[in-house]
């Protein structure tokens, strides 16, 4: 049975500004104000910067491997190893510092980041008229993000565990196996929140990046001519020279700047100083430094392009690098499986996806939850996709699209940010963003070579969760209209018992509904059946706002209709989730008398049946109501003692 509205107690449709966040994130406006610096840009080395951090994992080796066609074997010459190493130092330079670090970590909403942030914004400067167009963009962003969620965790834990065949290749046909067991392990562990294991991120990270580092310099000396990558000249010497493979190079350099969004997405958690610091000191240096010491090798010896990451560390220390290259795709993974967790709350809260189960983890930080439903749905994806290519090179044909796909929605959302919000004049919003965009979409295009490698994997998830969304949202609204169509006014009501009043019980009811203009339909089906009136009753509605939170004191808002009738409206930020007893108590400084104990929530319980008048196809109605069968009770999602809840149903067309 689906509930009366789908969310019950959320802002009306048409009333709400949706938008949708990458990912990665955690929750928290400014949280840890009084943390040090350092300590805060330890700690985005640790969330932030796992997906880019291991990315040299596998990086150059697919880049050089396009270039020569796909040959280990085959003769590198200098001019490829040089022009790639080139391309991938301008491309950490222009994506990631200069788009991320320099330019959207000046778009924030209330100190947070993220395609959710940039949507806001648009949508906010764009009016309610146009805001579809921002709204349709964080959809697919959204979509693209789950790519990414699935296939981070695959490419990354995968390519450290191919490390150990160069240990002993008696583990070869054990490696998807060793992976698997790895990959349960990390999801099962997320029901026990990753609160304690996240205090060791960021020192096992900073190590990490320490290694890279050391590593890179140990090598380069191979070869010193790899210093003449840092001029551009030999990027675009190579698109000149070898232009039969430009698109494909293109295609995988950009697995050198995968979690570039991170930076921007957790800038409400670790503050934009710390890790822009985090960066320009330790990971861009770190990458950059490990990136010339696998060109030198290679140009040293051409054989080691079989896996250049690992034939850097010394022999005798190659089990404890693979060791720590593990530990290190498993961070970066646990920081998109939270993300994932992040951004499927927001889309709940706003209104686009049934309500689903949500733990928080933690008594400190509201940020860490835990979301069954997908966590399992992420866990069984993962090992379809690692059982179903068996290689990390086979991945990385899936892995850019779902990366470059983000990175061109945020620039579009970024021009009307940057356009309409902060006021910038046309050429100037042109100059700014059209050579970001014009890299976001040749890297997108040349991905788009890998559609039928791997690439329709992010893909047609995308597509499958922006359907999804879209139905959701449409689905909600046209069962608001229709109900709406049904309802008497609220004041009418009231104002028919006063007049004449039915039997009074004692205690206090609260109705959820989502339009507090109208008389619930649980409040008149109590009247019908049971022909009774508590002493106080309460209309309440929850709706979300536009912004990552909401002040405590802005959170409940109380307007009295008559002595036993009262309207409440409870307003919860995007990253946050609603707590109505709690809500409900913080009335008290108003003078507002609330017991838990003699209070009665109703929700009204709908069954929803097809309607070829819709306005949708029939077959879209089927979706939409089986989102409403998968969505879980109410009672939970507002976290109402279920003791104290009466629900009474009715059947309705969609």
């Amino acid at each position: 049975m689906g509930h009366e509205n789908p969310n019950p107690a959320t802002i009306r449709p048409e009333d709400s500004r949706f938008g949708l966040d990458d990912g990665h994130g955690h929750a928290g406006g400014q949280s840890h104000p009084k943390a040090g610096y350092a300590a805060l840009a330890l700690g985005a080395l640790g969330v932030v910067y796992g997906d880019i951090g291991t990315s040299p994992l596998y990086a150059l080796r697919e880049t050089i491997l396009a270039a020569t066609g796909g040959e280990e074997n085959a003769t590198v010459p200098p001019t490829v190893v040089i022009g790639v190493l080139s391309l991938i130092l301008w491309s950490l330079v222009v994506v990631v510092t200069l788009k991320y670090v320099v330019l959207l970590m000046r778009a924030d909403n209330n100190g947070e980041g993220g395609i959710l942030t940039l949507v806001a914004l648009a949508q906010r400067s764009l009016g309610r008229a146009r805001s579809h167009v921002a709204l349709l963009l964080g959809m697919i962003g959204a979509g693209l993000f789950y790519g990414d969620t699935v296939i981070t965790p695959a490419i990354s834990v995968l390519s450290a565990i191919e490390g150990v065949k160069l240990i002993t290749p008696a583990l070869n046909d054990y490696i998807l196996w060793i992976a698997s067991v790895i990959l349960i392990g990390l999801f099962l562990m997320q029901s026990h929140g990753t609160h304690r294991v996240a205090t060791f991120f960021g020192p096992v990270m900073l190590v990490w990046f320490l290694t890279l580092a050391g590593l890179g310099i140990y090598h380069i000396a191979d070869d010193l001519s790899v210093f003449r990558s840092i001029n551009p000249y030999y990027a675009l010497l190579f698109f000149r020279d070898h232009a039969g493979v430009a698109l494909a190079v293109l295609g995988s350099v950009c697995l050198a700047v995968t979690g570039a969004e991170a930076l921007y997405a957790d800038m409400g958690h670790f503050g934009r100083g710390p890790i822009r610091g985090a960066w320009l000191y330790v990971v861009f240096p770190a990458l950059w430094l490990n990136y010339l010491g696998q060109g030198a090798l290679i140009l040293a010896d051409p054989t080691a392009i079989d896996n250049p990451f690992y034939r850097l560390a010394p022999e005798g220390l190659l089990l404890p690098f693979v060791i720590m290259a593990t530990v290190a795709t498993i961070i970066a993974s646990q920081s998109v499986i939270t993300g994932a967790f992040s951004l499927t709350r927001q889309a709940i809260q706003l209104g686009l996806l049934p309500r689903m189960e949500i733990r928080h983890t933690s008594e400190q930080t509201s940020g860490q939850i835990y979301v069954p439903r997908v966590n399992l749905l992420l866990l069984v994806v993962v090992l379809i996709l690692v059982w179903s290519f068996r290689t990390s090179s086979s991945l990385s044909h899936a892995y850019g699209i779902s990366v470059f796909g983000t990175m061109v929605v945020s620039s579009l959302l970024a021009s009307i940010v940057i356009r309409r919000h902060w006021g910038w004049s046309l050429p100037a919003t042109a100059a700014i963003i059209l050579p970001f965009f014009l890299v976001d979409v040749s890297f997108f295009s040349a991905n788009m070579l890998k559609l039928f490698h791997g690439g329709y994997v992010p893909v047609l998830l995308a597509m499958a969760l922006t359907l999804v969304m879209w139905t959701w949202m449409r689905g909600t609204k046209i069962l608001f209209d229709k109900t709406r169509k049904t309802d008497v006014p609220l004041l009418e009501l009231v104002s028919m018992l006063s007049k004449s009043p039915p039997a009074r019980v004692k205690g206090m009811a609260v109705f959820l509904t989502s339009d507090p203009e109208t008389a619930p339909a649980s409040l008149l089906h109590n009247l019908k059946h049971n022909k009774v009136l508590h002493e106080r009753n309460v209309v309440l509605t929850v709706r979300s706002a536009d912004t990552p939170r909401v002040p405590e004191e802005e959170r409940v808002r109380l307007a009295r209709i008559t002595d036993d009738f009262w309207r409440v409206e409870m307003v919860y930020g995007y990253m946050e989730s609603p707590n109505v007893p709690k809500g409900l108590a913080m009335l008290r400084k108003q003078g507002f008398k609330f017991d838990i104990m003699s209070t009665s929530f109703f929700l009204s319980r709908r069954s929803i049946k097809p309607s070829p008048q819709s306005g949708m196809p029939v077959w879209q109605d089927n979706l939409f109501i089986g989102l409403t069968k998968s969505a879980t009770d109410a009672t939970n999602f507002f976290q109402i003692p279920t003791g104290r809840v009466v629900e009474v149903g009715t059947q309705v067309t969609v």
